[in-house]
């Protein structure tokens, strides 16, 4: 290959008998080499911009191709030399599965055939999953992280990162600082961050500095590798609304305005960990679906607490789509796990049906049943006050709860389908930290305001 008159980059654009005409006189070996050429066969968005940056933030919506971007972009690392470097993905399952043993993953993109610019010979890493890395022939390593325990990266030193879907990290500021500090090996550390993109602080930070390339793609960019049932579903179902918007086109959208929750101030009072609890309640949200198999709305389960400083922290989101005995049984685990005082529980649905469910499960958990006597937003108000005047923590981070929280409008919820996640929050919330006259008192007051 090396040997042909032409450039590899450009065969595309040779009039088509040209073009034929030089595929058909390639070796077997030349072949091979074309099949695993990326930048052959990449769209411009998928390729690194040229230039002097330090961090290449590929905002994509579902389907782009964003974890082949990555792989192929930290390929292209080690093929230059590099030999330190950072995976960091929500999960530790995540960067397992879809960035190292994914179809787009590295041990797919990488070959037997692989070299370096320098010749030597790099193949196909190999995967130790005890020991979170993938090795390549020549000594260099990728090692695998979780944005779940940010502390690992502190300490390791890496010449390159690839962060994957970092608007879903769970404690984001705190990953990305140990990561940054960490990046400090070679004469040009670099990082690609691929991501659907949501409205959080750190993100549009990343997006503002001047170190930092973007490049925009969305769903509909790839659309010939993507099934055409999904692309119809997706876009008669989703184009022009806000979820299609950030998830199909990855716009960075600002906070609704007038919604009772900003992004900002949840991240303000965000905590890594909680003090000591005075008490914990379960708190279920229930939709009447009878599982997995219909098109219901999710069983919402948010697990929060009162510290003994007076202060709420909403501990976890356990929020399914199950069947009324997986669901129970989902409720009371969390019950369980966090050695809550109740589960408490709105009956609208199906009136008795939850608490059997309940009591079906286990008998001698403590069952507190609340019934909707005012609309969403009016129940959700006095929460939204708690959180204005700072009493309100969330341990770590809850992505999909913030966004239904986010999309509650004084004229009602403005996202798709119902915010069951939030729904379940408010529920616990106002058992916790609200009485009755508490609450009308600070409905009055939001108002009043306003």
């Amino acid at each position: 290959m090396r040997n042909q008159s032409f450039n590899i980059s450009s065969l595309a654009s040779l009039p088509p008998l040209q073009r034929q005409a030089v595929l058909a006189s390639l070796s077997e070996k030349d072949c091979l080499d074309l099949i695993h050429d990326w930048r052959f066969f990449a769209r411009d968005n998928q390729i690194a911009p040229s230039g002097d940056w330090q961090t290449w933030l590929v905002l994509a919506g579902r389907g782009f191709g964003k974890t082949r971007t990555g792989a192929e972009w930290v390929r292209e690392q080690i093929k230059a030399g590099r030999k330190r470097v950072a995976l960091v993905a929500p999960t530790a399952s995540d960067a397992r599965d879809v960035m190292v043993e994914g179809e787009s993953g590295l041990l797919s993109v990488c070959w037997a055939g692989d070299r370096s610019i320098s010749g030597d010979m790099l193949g196909r890493p190999s995967y130790e999953p005890s020991k979170r890395r993938v090795t390549w022939a020549n000594g260099a390593v990728a090692t695998l992280f979780s944005a779940e325990e940010p502390e690992r990266l502190r300490g390791p030193q890496h010449e390159a990162m690839w962060c994957d879907e970092l608007a879903a990290w769970k404690y984001l500021r705190e990953t990305w600082d140990m990561a940054m500090f960490g990046l400090r090996l070679g004469n040009d550390p670099r990082t690609i961050i691929t991501t659907t993109p949501k409205p959080l602080p750190l993100v549009k930070e990343i997006a503002k500095d001047p170190t930092t390339v973007i490049t925009r793609g969305s769903t509909f960019d790839n659309a010939g590798n993507l099934a055409p049932k999904f692309l119809k579903t997706v876009k008669e179902k989703y184009e022009g609304t806000r979820l299609g918007r950030q998830e199909l086109n990855a716009e960075i959208l600002d906070d609704l305005p007038g919604a009772l929750w900003s992004r900002d101030e949840i991240d303000k009072k965000r905590v890594r960990a909680a003090p000591d609890m005075q008490r914990i309640v379960v708190a279920v949200d229930p939709s009447g679906t009878k599982g997995t198999g219909d098109d219901g709305d999710d069983i919402g389960i948010v697990i929060a607490g009162k510290g003994v400083d007076g202060r709420a922290y909403v501990l976890s989101d356990r929020t399914c789509k199950l069947s009324p005995a997986g669901w129970g049984r989902r409720a009371v685990e969390a019950y369980k796990e966090f050695e809550a005082d109740k589960i408490v529980a709105e009956r609208n649905f199906g009136g008795a049906m939850v608490e059997h469910v309940i009591r079906t499960t286990d008998d001698r958990v403590p069952y507190k049943e609340v019934t909707a006597s005012r609309g969403k937003v009016a129940r959700a108000e006095p929460v939204a006050a708690l959180y204005e005047q700072g009493r309100v923590s969330h341990v770590g981070s809850f992505p999909e709860l913030e966004d239904q929280m986010c999309q509650i409008a004084p004229e009602g919820f403005v996202g798709e389908g119902s915010p069951d996640r939030a729904d379940a929050l408010v529920w616990a919330l106002t058992e916790l930290m609200l009485g009755e006259t508490e609450t009308v008192a600070m409905i009055l007051k939001k108002r009043h305001r306003t």
